[in-house]
C-alpha cells in the first residue's frame, strides 16, 4: 500500500465531508467550501471523524492515484480550517506595493504601475517588514493551488537578479548572487 494513501486525515469538528459515485467531493469548514473532482475509484470512509481513502485494486494507476487523492483530500480539509497564505518580499531602492481595494499595485522598475487582480478566494494585504522596511505581500485563500499560483505569477513579474538582489521573492528565499566585474582599469592594448 501507498504510505501515504493510507495515513488518515483527522477532520475537526464543523467539517462536512460529501462524496458522489462521480468522483465529485465537496469539503465544507468554517472559512468556506471547496469542491473537486477525484477519481470515481477511489473511495471516501469518514468514521468517528476520520478520513480514510481506499483504493479498489493494487494495478499500478490505481496506487498512483491512492497518495495522490489522499494529499489533495487533506490539503481541501486544511485549507476550509485554517487556510493557506504565502509571503513575498519586494526589494529594491523605490520598489513599492500597495493595495486598492482588492487589486495589488506594484512599482517594481518599470515605466508603468502593475496591476494584479485576485482570483476567486484570493485576497492580498501588504505590510512593511520592520526590519529591512521592505514590503511584504501577503497572499492568502483557501486553496493551496491558487494561493501558490498567485504567488509564483507575482514573482514572475520581477524575479531577484543575481547581482544585487532586486526584485520578487518568497519570503526566506536565498537569492543566489553572483560576483559582478572587478573594478580594475580595463581597456585594449594595455602596455
Amino acid at each position: 500500500m501507498s504510505r501515504i494513501g493510507k495515513r488518515p486525515i483527522p477532520v475537526p469538528a464543523g467539517v462536512t465531508i460529501t462524496h458522489g459515485e462521480d468522483g465529485i467531493a465537496e469539503i465544507k469548514g468554517p472559512k468556506g467550501s471547496l469542491v473537486r473532482q477525484f477519481s470515481p475509484d477511489m473511495k471516501f470512509n469518514l468514521n468517528d471523524g476520520v478520513l480514510l481513502i481506499e483504493r479498489p485494486t493494487d494495478e499500478k494507476q490505481h496506487r498512483a492515484l491512492h497518495g495522490l487523492t489522499r494529499t489533495l483530500a487533506a490539503n481541501m480539509v486544511e485549507g476550509v480550517t485554517k487556510g493557506y497564505e504565502k509571503q513575498l518580499e519586494v526589494i529594491g531602492v523605490g520598489f513599492r506595493a500597495s493595495v486598492a481595494g482588492s487589486t495589488l499595485q506594484l512599482s517594481v522598475g518599470f515605466s508603468h504601475l502593475i496591476e494584479v487582480s485576485p482570483r476567486e478566494g484570493i485576497s492580498f494585504s501588504v505590510a512593511n517588514d520592520p526590519g529591512t522596511r521592505n514590503p511584504v505581500i501577503t497572499i492568502s485563500g483557501i486553496d493551496k493551488e491558487r494561493v501558490g499560483q498567485t504567488a509564483a505569477e507575482i514573482r514572475k513579474l520581477r524575479k531577484p537578479e543575481p547581482y544585487k538582489g532586486k526584485g520578487i521573492r518568497y519570503k526566506g528565499e536565498n537569492v543566489r548572487r553572483k560576483q559582478g566585474k572587478t573594478g580594475g582599469k580595463g581597456g585594449k592594448g594595455k602596455k
